[in-house]
């Protein structure tokens, strides 16, 4: 599975806003609810749930959150860059700005597994994380991540 398989252009958001987790969260979570037609606080919760397991922030300027929920139909996926940099409570304590955050139906955890490690593995691309942050425009975040993907 591929992430543009997933990805919707406008769930990208360039320019993240807020300065604390549940704030990203949020800000990450509102395109998707309304693409999606899901209730904003169901997404939010589960999201804040699988936080409170650990973080996941996973250090060097990156945070996946995901969580799963039941009735889901298919797999949510969204993209924000805060160029600040927020509290993400990461494993190396540093700021995060570069944000993927995965929503699957809970009856699909291969599905949810296999994006994340495709996630992960574009993310230890350190040209990729670079270029990610120099970009302001949902179209450009969309094109590279789409070359990455193909390259894979």
């Amino acid at each position: 599975m591929k992430i543009l398989d997933v990805l919707q252009p406008r769930t990208i958001l360039p320019d993240l806003q807020s300065r604390d987790k549940k704030g990203v969260i949020e800000e990450l979570v509102r395109p998707m609810a309304d693409m999606a037609n899901l209730k904003f606080e169901d997404l939010v919760r589960v999201l804040m749930e699988r936080e409170r397991l650990g973080s996941t922030g996973i250090g060097g300027g990156i945070g996946i959150p995901h969580g799963k929920l039941k009735n889901l139909e298919n797999l949510l996926l969204g993209v924000g860059v805060s160029r600040k940099g927020v509290n993400f409570e990461s494993m190396d304590g540093r700021p995060t700005h570069i944000f993927f955050l995965l929503i699957t139906p809970e009856s699909e955890t291969g599905l949810h597994l296999k994006l994340l490690a495709r996630i992960s593995r574009i993310l230890k691309n350190e040209q990729f994380k670079e270029n990610l942050m120099h970009v302001t425009d949902k179209d450009e975040i969309y094109r590279i991540i789409k070359e990455e993907d193909e390259s894979f």
